[in-house]
């Protein structure tokens, strides 16, 4: 069990990884959950804080702290997402995000896209450092990596454990799917709906699917990069068609995939250097084909001119 947990791992997919992380929560501040900002305009005493909260305890939201938060989560996840002092950015990454989170989650609705995510945050600064590229292998990234995977895919165990918990087996054969169409369906959607009984099967397909999750941790490699990929298409479905995004659930179940073989900036350098070369040999080319033509060569200054060297004289010799 305790070589399962520690798998090693390339320290590049642990850098990679953290880069994504950490670039979602700069994005998620500012395209996904901006509206927390507005949490303190909301009256006090509507402010009612998860358990966390009340145990820690944490101070009811102000305008002046919610912008504090803002503001520094936004610069350090920024300086985070660099690799630079991992340990000490990203547990400061990791207490304001749950803050900001604590503040987002304490006015009735709870999401639970959001546990695979803080997980990572909370397990990605016992990575240490990890630079891209780096093939050497990691038991500490690889545990940091393998309990964000465990985050994921309970997750979807849980789901369906809620599911049924809260509303037994009518959740199958109910009306859930069609609600949904409904509230926030998209054309798609009304084209799915109008099959007969489609939606009872995709309801009965969703907890089917989120209970065997699990045996993704079994599959061989190959195969468990497949049903990840399935994972994704499940999701790409639901935002297709009822406009649920698991933005956050997406980033944080990256740390399944082989991540040391996405280097942007060594493609940008192999891009930028691939265009110089064409460009130089385009102009030789260019170059050429004006001297078969008759267009005049770049002249060359009288600095570097090089006298001809001439043939020596031969006198002939005198007749007689």
């Amino acid at each position: 069990m305790i070589r399962w947990l520690t798998e090693p791992v390339p320290r590049g997919r642990v850098a990679a990884f953290r880069t994504l992380i950490y670039l979602f929560v700069a994005a998620d501040l500012a395209v996904f959950t901006p509206w927390v900002r507005d949490r303190a305009a909301v009256p006090g005493d509507l402010y009612q804080p998860l358990l966390i909260g009340r145990v820690l305890p944490l101070p009811t939201p102000t305008p002046a702290l919610v912008t504090t938060l803002f503001w520094a989560l936004l610069l350090l996840a920024l300086l985070a997402a660099s690799g630079r002092a991992p340990r000490l950015l990203g547990w400061s990454v990791f207490a304001l995000y749950l803050e900001w989170m604590i503040v987002a989650m304490s006015y009735g609705k709870v999401d639970h896209d959001r546990f695979g995510l803080l997980v990572a945050l909370a397990v990605l600064p016992t990575a240490g450092r990890a630079r891209h590229g780096d093939t050497t292998r990691t038991e500490a990234g690889g545990w940091a990596l393998r309990v964000t995977q465990t985050a994921v895919i309970c997750t979807y165990f849980l789901a369906a454990w809620a599911k049924l918990r809260f509303g037994g087996l009518d959740w199958l054969t109910g009306s859930v799917l069609a609600r949904a169409i409904i509230r926030r369906g998209t054309e798609l959607a009304d084209v799915i709906a109008s099959v007969p009984y489609l939606l009872i099967v995709a309801q009965f397909g969703i907890v089917a699917f989120e209970v065997l999750s699990p045996v993704v941790f079994l599959l061989r490699k190959r195969w468990q990069l497949a049903t990840v990929g399935f994972f994704y298409s499940f999701h790409l479905v639901t935002i297709a068609t009822i406009t649920i995004s698991f933005a956050p659930h997406l980033a944080a179940m990256a740390s399944f995939l082989p991540l040391e073989r996405v280097r942007p900036v060594v493609w940008a350098r192999r891009l930028a250097a691939r265009r110089s070369i064409d460009g130089v040999a385009g102009g030789a080319a260019t170059a050429e084909r004006g001297s078969r033509v008759g267009w005049p060569g770049p002249r060359r200054s009288t600095e570097d001119e090089v006298p001809a060297r001439q043939d020596p004289v031969v006198e002939r010799p005198a007749g007689p």
